[in-house]
């Protein structure tokens, strides 16, 4: 049987930014630009996909009078990402034998 992997974690750049997520549970476009070292384009279009795929929030506002962009992980991203690795687990089980 061949694994099922969601596409939106074939990507270096998405895995990464829903791992942060994972373990924080919110970011800033700054701190997730500065930790996955991603261009902001890059970051905002990888965002994007994830957002579309309904795994992550992405909330606009201003502090002040600076913006600030906050993303995090939906219940939807956080149940994907753990059938992810669910798969990548049940390949390692299997290459173990």
């Amino acid at each position: 049987m061949t694994p099922e992997f969601d596409s939106a974690f074939l990507s270096q750049a998405r895995l990464g930014i829903v791992s942060v997520l994972v373990a924080r549970g919110t970011a800033t476009f700054p701190e997730l630009k500065d930790l996955l070292r991603l261009t902001q384009g890059n970051l905002g279009a990888h965002l994007r996909r994830l957002e579309e795929a309904r795994y992550v929030t992405v909330r606009k506002e201003f502090v002040g009078r600076k913006p600030r962009t906050t993303a995090s992980l939906t219940e939807a991203g956080r149940a994907a990402f753990k059938r992810h690795i669910a798969t990548l687990e049940t390949i390692l089980r299997n290459g173990e034998r």
